[in-house]
């Protein structure tokens, strides 16, 4: 079997910027819930979907505020996007998906949780997050544990974690630790780009371990006794953004896999469809 692990919160974001919008009898604006709902519906009838989970932000601030105020808020979100969120989580319910709703974690952080428990089930053939948030890259595990980007439909296992950032998945953290994240408000070490931050941590595999010393590299890298001094003077900034980086996988979920598998939408759904103006969802689910 295999196991899908969705970011809700990637997807609500895709659906607002992607389709068009629309308000309910009530005239709120549900554009976007209405194409996650559509969205999720034909992913549940596709081939090899059967176990399946969505993970939400059901606020955006985490533990990670209190450990940097610099890090992401929900401060600039659109308000007609921001007010769907309840009912994004209401939609999954509906649809007869496990959810869940992140307060003191992230999504991401209940994603990697899952893969890497479900993962670990002999009856599992591959784990598949369905995002592709660069935060979860540090979760593949050769082809096991892979991303999909639902959008553009395509995969990407541990070789391509490698091809498209220059390090192996473990050294995710570390390399937006350097070179920053500014999805997530993490402003990285001055001077160290993609390039270089793949070039050491290629070797080095941590940042801890790349000495203070460029003289003491032993790989070559452009610029490195100004990149060296910039590492040197930010250690402590360094740890910590890499802290802010590193996924969580302790999230006390509490589905095992078997709670995981799709047994069909509840009567629910035929409510929110109604109001949403997607009755169509309930013939595309029934056959």
């Amino acid at each position: 079997m295999q196991v899908h692990l969705v970011d809700g919160t990637y997807e609500l974001f895709r659906m607002f910027y992607g389709a068009p919008p629309s308000k309910d009898v009530d005239g709120m604006e549900v554009g976007a819930s209405r194409a996650l709902l559509r969205s999720l519906a034909a992913m549940l009838r596709s081939e090899g979907v059967s176990h399946v989970a969505v993970a939400f932000d059901h606020v955006i601030e985490s533990f990670r505020n209190a450990l940097f105020a610099g890090y992401k808020t929900g401060e600039g979100i659109d308000p007609l996007l921001f007010a769907q969120f309840p009912l994004a989580e209401e939609i999954t319910r509906a649809l007869g998906v496990v959810t869940w709703p992140m307060v003191e974690f992230e999504a991401d952080d209940a994603l990697a949780t899952g893969a890497a428990r479900y993962a670990e089930d002999t009856r599992v053939e591959r784990v598949l997050l369905c995002s592709p948030d660069k935060d979860l890259a540090q979760c593949v595990a050769g082809a096991r544990v892979v991303q999909l980007d639902r959008r553009k439909d395509v995969e990407t296992d541990e070789d391509g974690v490698r091809e498209k950032f220059g390090v192996s998945p473990a050294s995710i953290p570390d390399y937006l630790a350097l070179v920053g994240d500014s999805a997530d408000g993490i402003p990285g070490i001055p001077r160290w780009g993609a390039k270089s931050a793949a070039a050491a941590l290629a070797h080095y595999r941590s940042l801890e371990a790349i000495p203070d010393d460029a003289a003491a590299w032993a790989v070559k890298v452009r610029g490195a006794p100004a990149l060296a001094e910039s590492l040197r003077q930010r250690r402590e900034d360094a740890a910590l953004y890499k802290t802010l980086a590193t996924l969580r996988r302790d999230v006390p979920l509490v589905e095992t896999l078997d709670d995981l598998e799709w047994r069909g939408p509840t009567p629910a759904l035929e409510v929110i469809a109604a109001r949403l103006g997607a009755m169509d969802v309930i013939d595309r689910l029934a056959t």
